[in-house]
């Protein structure tokens, strides 16, 4: 992993330690949703080795971020420039956050950002509650905002994008790296899993572009049965008619009845999960399990594919919907998704409930 930097302070790290030895106090702030709070694991660890971390998130991605190893505390915000559907700006939620920040005296920030995302707009807010250090990856120029300009190469997997910049601040990755990682224990589940094996279907993802049908999942669900896996079909509690309907085929329905750290614990135990491109397929590898991913193009998988465990990524990557980041499938019929024969999701479950250590991108009958 390479990166080009502009570094105007190259080794923060050893500045935040006292000469007391006390670890200095690091802001890391990730404002978007599940998935990338779990993408930012490694880089949160990485931090964490040297000092005391605090995570500031937005309200999508707060329980995730309750579940990373190495945070401390967290502050909430619910950025007006960072949801899909945003809401306006309130000078009060400014103001108060602004006050908080100030209040824990940080002696620095990471803004993590994806690559479409601009970090400077936080950065400002970072300022004026007195952060004396900030950086972050940023194409635009952003003036006395960012003490490091962080450029990585282009293309790298969001979940190196983020280590690369701790790194480029001084702060060594563990023995993880980049791949991702939980609080444990985790709960105790087996209410939910009983003691034989299963696959987990998750048929569902925030957006629609991103999902399946729900007759494909059905279709997906039928066929694993057929195979002789037992499905257990998880999504939230605005999702319980969607795996109703995904259920129908003998597997078995715990929609809205998981929390994340639940959810967390079913993934850990699966033999492998069948998720679309979306948070939970993020928290499947984050506890080690592998992935059949119904990859929308939408993104590209080369950066938004689980990270660092068996992988099997399954949809038309060439489909017309590429890189669009669509929210709604702009190609009639879904084809990029619901074009998934079940025999290739049988396929790669078989292939990948004996697999071992990480791979990506692994064909299936001469697709991908």
């Amino acid at each position: 992993m390479t990166a080009s930097t502009t570094v105007s302070r190259p080794s923060v790290s050893r500045a935040l330690v006292s000469a007391e030895g006390t670890p200095g106090r690091i802001l890391v702030c990730r404002l978007d949703s599940m998935g990338d709070v779990l993408l930012a694991a490694g880089a949160v660890r990485a931090v964490a080795r040297e000092a005391e971390v605090t995570l500031l998130v937005g309200p999508a991605g707060r329980a995730a971020a309750e579940l990373l190893p190495g945070v401390r505390d967290l502050i909430e915000f619910d950025a007006p420039w960072v949801p899909l559907e945003p809401g306006p700006v309130r000078p009060d939620d400014v103001d108060r956050l602004v006050a908080t920040v100030a209040e824990f005296r940080f002696d620095a920030a990471f803004i993590m950002t994806s690559f479409h995302q601009s970090p400077l707009p936080l950065a400002l807010l970072l300022r004026l509650a007195g952060v004396p250090w900030i950086g972050a990856a940023s194409i635009d120029y952003p003036g006395s905002l960012l003490d490091l300009r962080h450029r990585p190469d282009s293309g790298l997997h969001e979940a190196e994008r983020n280590v690369s910049l701790v790194a480029a601040a001084g702060f060594s990755a563990d023995e993880r790296g980049a791949v991702g990682a939980l609080r444990q224990p985790l709960p105790d589940v087996a209410s939910w899993t009983g003691d034989q094996p299963y696959v987990v279907l998750h048929p569902g993802a925030a957006v629609s572009a991103r999902r399946p049908s729900a007759d494909r999942a059905a279709e997906l669900a039928k066929a694993l049965r057929r195979d002789g896996r037992r499905v257990l079909v998880t999504g939230g509690r605005q999702e319980t008619a969607l795996t109703a309907h995904v259920a129908v085929a003998g597997a078995e329905d715990l929609g809205g009845r998981l929390d994340l750290a639940e959810l967390a614990a079913v993934l850990a135990g699966a033999e492998v999960a069948v998720v679309p491109n979306t948070g939970p397929a993020h928290l499947a590898a984050a506890v080690g399990t592998p992935v059949v991913s119904l990859f929308a193009p939408v993104v590209p998988s080369a950066q938004w594919a689980p990270y660092g465990v068996p992988v099997i990524v399954l949809g038309d990557q060439q489909a017309p919907c590429r890189d669009s980041r669509s929210r709604n499938c702009p190609v009639a019929g879904h084809p990029c998704l619901d074009a998934i024969r079940p025999g290739d999701v049988v396929e790669a479950v078989s292939i990948l409930a004996g697999a071992t250590g990480p791979a990506t991108a692994i064909p299936i009958g001469g697709r991908l």
